[in-house]
């Protein structure tokens, strides 16, 4: 597993994030644990998580992958000090009118909830989960300022913010001396450019902003399990949002994958992460699994890493999802309607 420093801070991270979505929702606690064991074992320091993660499923009132993360590491015996624990908060934990978004009222209850269930005296990376254009972005940033300044959390970032979200935060950062975000985790991949590439990555590269992508394989579609030549479940046409990749143009991206996956020695899922690591800007690439099985199908034992003919034809196959958006559907739209 290779590292990279995140942004302007002292966090060394895996190029690989363990996103847990999926636990408490298509993996158990047993399974879960076992995902975050390879996972070290495999070199991996750094998880992504959210406290509302994942409200969608039965018998979870949000609150559950946090929760076994802390427990896990309460038992691995594994140095806190080597792993990395970025979570996010700003989504609807409870009923009222402070139940949701950016204010400091929620921040300060969800802050330490988080805290709580993750068994952490500080998160390392506390993130704006959804833009919350009803609170200024000052009343955020300067509640996120005191628990960096109390010792509750490391440092600061954001999720899903746009260029002008993203500027503004910046700005007002430095116009009143508080701590700034120093992370973006935008919906990008390579069905997905357009959520990132252009005045956004500019502004992340110029600011020293560290990128940590989720959906990184698009739903599953970048693992390449979808074909052209092969029927497709009907519950992945169910899902709204991967109908959209099932085109001539999305197949192709899939053959393109096969073809440098093949002269690699490797999974069709490596070569779409390492199409992301080799984009400007990007930290880690986060990647979710509901199994050990599948987490060694994405992460493997030796990264592959593209040429520049590779990259470059990769770059040519997708150049029209830097265009075109793929509308936000299925979970995505379940998130959105969070706040």
């Amino acid at each position: 597993m290779e590292y990279r420093t995140l942004g302007q801070t002292d966090l060394l991270v895996s190029t690989i994030c363990l996103g847990t979505m999926q636990f408490g929702w298509t993996a158990d606690k047993l399974t879960s644990y076992a995902i975050m064991s390879e996972f070290t074992e495999q070199g991996g320091n750094f998880f992504d998580t959210a406290d509302v993660y994942s409200f969608w499923a039965d018998d979870n009132p949000g609150g559950v992958s946090e929760q076994w993360i802390g427990d896990w590491i309460r038992q691995s015996n594994i140095p806190r000090d080597e792993l990395f624990v970025a979570t996010k908060a700003g989504l609807r934990m409870w009923d009222g009118p402070d139940g949701v978004g950016l204010g400091r009222k929620h921040l300060v209850r969800a802050v330490e909830d988080s805290l709580r269930r993750l068994q952490v005296e500080t998160i390392d990376l506390y993130q704006a989960h959804w833009p919350d254009e009803k609170t200024p972005i000052e009343e955020t940033l300067r509640a996120f300022d005191d628990m960096v300044q109390q010792g509750k959390v490391r440092y600061l970032g954001c999720s899903n913010y746009g260029f002008a979200q993203l500027d503004a935060a910046l700005t007002t950062s430095l116009e009143h001396g508080l701590n700034r975000f120093v992370s973006l985790q935008p919906h990008y991949n390579m069905m997905r450019r357009i959520n990132y590439e252009g005045e956004l990555m500019d502004l992340c590269q110029r600011e020293n902003i560290g990128v940590i992508p989720y959906s990184s394989l698009e739903r599953g579609f970048l693992t390449g399990k979808y074909r052209k030549d092969r029927p497709i479940p009907e519950k992945a046409w169910e899902s709204k949002s991967l109908p959209q990749c099932f085109t001539d143009q999305g197949f192709a991206v899939i053959e393109a994958l096969v073809d440098i996956a093949k002269s690699h020695g490797t999974t069709v899922p490596q070569i779409a992460i390492a199409w992301l690591l080799a984009n400007p800007g990007i930290t880690s690439a986060i990647i979710g699994a509901s199994s050990v099985d599948q987490l060694r199908e994405t992460v493997g034992q030796k990264f592959a890493t593209l040429s520049t003919a590779e990259k470059d034809a990769l770059d040519r196959e997708t150049a029209w999802t830097a265009r075109e958006e793929i509308p936000r559907t299925g979970m995505m739209q379940l998130l959105d309607e969070s706040l």
